[in-house]
């Protein structure tokens, strides 16, 4: 599976399943570190866990692909999950405001999708 196929699939389960302010990021060509970045925003720390819990569970079961590494809790506002190509940050909204990493990595990206 292309990166990018795993990041739209990314997209489409964070926003079935109610996530906010949802953006894919193309970080490509200009960062080693990731193709695409994830970034969407849940409500309280239970949504914030949900959305986690379904992305895991969901790209294992259509791709066979576990995350390389996950970070961070829903109690502190900000869960890392790294499929290497694929980096999805899930956030709290406060948390998302305070890290701002779309305007971070702004100059160097291109929105591929845009969902409020």
């Amino acid at each position: 599976m292309e990166p990018i196929d795993l990041a739209k699939m990314i997209v489409d389960i964070v926003e079935e399943r109610k996530a906010e302010d949802i953006v894919l990021l193309d970080l490509r060509p200009h960062t080693v570190l990731a193709d695409y970045f994830v970034i969407c925003t849940g409500n309280s720390d239970r949504q914030i866990r949900a959305l986690s819990d379904y992305i895991r569970e969901d790209v294992k079961k259509n791709t066979g692909k576990f995350p390389k590494g996950i970070e961070g809790t829903p109690e502190s506002g900000w869960i890392l999950m790294d499929y290497g190509d694929v980096i999805v940050h899930v956030f709290s909204e406060d948390q998302r405001d305070y890290y701002d990493i779309e305007s971070l990595w702004g100059n160097v990206s291109q929105v591929v999708v845009s969902i409020q």
